[in-house]
């Protein structure tokens, strides 16, 4: 179908990102006929969220800087007289410093069953064009495909059978406004299980179970379907725009969330739990009874800081850190509000932009759960994926492996008209979105792109040890040095779907200063300890021990300018990658935007008819009340496993 594909459309959107997907979402909800290319064998692109194989497969792509996709070299000669072309770029080049290093001992007597996995020596690769580099980090052979569990679309998906769920979250704990169930099989590790991942072998243990309580290389291997890695850090804001937008479009039925169990600090070398809601302020036993009545005091303060100007106006000037110190606050207060409720910058947040974000931060908690954050099971390359879902059951044709050549330009108009493929087809239409990879060095050669620092790792138990080896947590480690940036770590646990049982998966994110080895080491030496054969003589350790660990640069195009951009038609707009916020909110704001440009008078991802809502004649509503009813039945049991969520600011029906 790909090499025969409708010749006219009215929105070409060429990359399948998060903004990219919602605004197909939307065009294709509002009636415009919409065709989806990307030339990535895979949904997201650097949204994407990838099994370990999948991401072997990922990396040794981007070292060998290859071009999979056959080109089509005679295109120059299907642009007219009248006509000029803008080549598009046929290689990514938004990923670099790739660097990567495993600690897990390599057990040689096992059979590796998933394909993937070179024998090697604490590997290591510190060059990111290198070939052989790639071959001594355990990187995929060449013709092994792409195992990427979570990028597959299913083509027929019954929607979810009761119209009322608009957001299903499942949680271990019940917590929250509503009590929330977690289904057994993902959520309830057994007693070996948390033995395994949370005891330290011991010294007289090694000689007769060496395998028991060490986790292998082949291990991690073999249980590679097992992992969804993000390439891109995120969580969802309870109360954020994404969640609102998978609400309202109901498009929310296609995934499932997990609650952000707890929030972290890490202070004077110490990871502690912080108090953020009431009852966790009340039950805390960090803080004293002084300072829990001037925390709530200054929370309450913060909540309705707009009505009361006069408290707050004569620091607007100063930083948020500066502020805080003006207030009735312990040092230790002023910590967990500056980096852990705010998450705001030590020297460059202003007072407002502090206020604003610890304001927030409050709003959102309770919505779902005891914090403001929820995390999409099997990573977050689930929700470009729900959106280009939504587009499909509207009518957009969907291409992977698909490379666009160039964009054709009317001169005399200088509107693009069409683009031509990889099979010299001639694709006519109205509007063109392209993801800002897509563009060549010299439609881009006057941007000026800033840059992520990303790292994921894989370790055997949490930063912070409790009674559950099920938690989800989030820590802000402030910088250091002067011109660096706060780290962010989110520490996923097996129930979220994102690693094998007995290990953590572990991202760290700030804005790059360096490399990201450089920006991310220090941060990883302080949280974990890297796996030596050494340590299986100590009878404890004391940090979390480090399996293995990823390191990348990724371009943040998200404050560029239009333009910026050289000589783009005015009908052709361009998507960001990812930003390094927290949330999505500037990925849903420049979807928002830019579908008013291409559909003004259109409501942006309305909520789709409700099949029961639809009568027909009168002769349809016996059958149809007859096949409503079963319906209940059919789903008795799924409220015992998780609980389909409305907003709940919305009375039950």
């Amino acid at each position: 179908m790909a090499d025969n594909l409708p010749s006219e459309f009215d929105v070409v959107v060429i990359g399948t990102g998060l903004p990219e997907s919602i605004i197909a979402a939307a065009c294709s909800r509002s009636g415009q006929r919409v065709l989806h290319v990307d030339s990535r064998s895979y949904y997201g692109g650097n949204w994407a969220s990838f099994s370990f194989s999948g991401l072997l497969s990922w990396l040794k792509e981007h070292q060998e800087n290859s071009d999979i996709v056959n080109e089509c070299p005679l295109w120059q000669e299907k642009i007219l007289e009248n006509e000029e072309s803008i080549a598009l770029s046929r290689k990514d080049k938004t990923i670099q410093h790739v660097e990567v290093f495993c600690y897990a001992s390599q057990d040689l007597h096992e059979d590796v069953e998933e394909a993937g996995a070179l024998q090697k020596n604490h590997a290591s690769v510190t060059s990111a064009n290198s070939t052989e580099a790639a071959h001594s980090a355990c990187l995929p052979a060449e013709d092994q495909s792409l195992s990427t569990a979570s990028c597959e679309i299913p083509t027929e998906q019954t929607p979810s059978s009761d119209p009322e769920s608009a957001l299903e979250v499942n949680d271990f704990e019940a917590t929250g406004e509503k009590e929330i169930h977690c289904d057994d099989k993902t959520c309830v590790p057994s007693t070996s299980e948390k033995e395994t991942s949370e005891n330290v072998p011991m010294a007289e243990d090694t000689a007769e179970q060496p395998k028991k309580n060490r986790i292998t290389y082949s291990q991690i291997i073999k249980e590679g379907r097992r992992f969804n890695i993000d390439l891109v850090s995120k969580l969802l804001y309870s109360r954020g725009l994404l969640i609102d937008l998978l609400i309202k479009s109901n498009v929310s039925r296609y995934a499932e969330f997990k609650n952000i169990t707890r929030i972290l600090a890490f202070r004077e070398g110490r990871v502690e739990q912080v108090p953020c809601s009431r009852a966790d302020v009340f039950n805390s036993k960090q803080l004293t009874m002084v300072e829990k009545r001037m925390l709530m005091k200054f929370l309450t303060f913060c909540m309705e800081y707009e009505e009361h100007p006069d408290e707050y106006k004569a620091y607007e000037e100063i930083t948020f850190s500066e502020y805080l110190k003006t207030q009735k606050l312990t040092p230790n207060l002023q910590y967990f509000v500056l980096h852990s409720i705010a998450m705001t910058s030590e020297t460059a947040s202003s007072t407002i932009d502090g206020l604003k974000a610890t304001k927030n931060f409050l709003h959102c908690l309770g919505r779902y759960g005891n914090t403001p954050f929820l995390f999409p099971l099997y990573g977050q390359g689930e929700l470009p994926q729900c959106f280009c879902r939504m587009c499909a059951v509207f009518g957009g044709i969907y291409c992977l492996r698909h490379l666009v050549q160039c964009l054709v330009v009317d001169k005399e108009s200088g509107k693009c008209k069409a683009i031509i493929d990889q099979f010299g087809q001639r694709i006519i239409s109205k509007h063109f979105l392209v993801e800002d990879s897509y563009f060549s060095e010299n439609t881009c050669s006057h941007v000026q792109y800033r840059q992520i620092s990303r790292a994921v790792l894989i370790t055997d138990r949490s930063v912070l040890k409790t009674d559950s080896d099920q938690q989800i947590s989030i820590l802000t480690v402030p910088a250091e040095e002067p011109g660096a940036f706060a780290v962010r770590v989110i520490e996923l646990c097996s129930s979220t779907m994102t690693c094998m049982k007995g290990t953590y998966l572990v991202h760290l994110t700030c804005t790059t200063s360096k490399t990201a080895r450089e920006d991310l080491e220090p941060v990883v030496q302080k949280l974990f300890t890297p796996y030596t054969e050494k340590e299986i003589e100590n009878e404890e350790v004391e940090k979390p021990r480090l399996l293995w660990a990823l390191y990348f640069n990724m371009r943040d195009s998200s404050d560029v300018s239009r333009n910026s951009y050289n000589d783009l038609p005015s009908n052709v707009y361009v998507c960001s990658g990812p930003d390094c916020a927290l949330g999505n909110d500037n990925a849903v704001k420049q979807a928002e935007a830019l579908f008013q440009q291409i559909c003004p008078n259109e409501d942006f991802c309305p909520p789709p008819p409700n099949p029961e809502d639809i009568i027909l004649d009168g002769d349809s509503l016996q059958p149809e009340a007859s096949e409503s009813s079963a319906i209940p039945e059919a789903n008795s049991e799924t409220p015992r496993e998780s609980a389909n969520l409305r907003n709940p600011e919305e009375p039950s029906k």
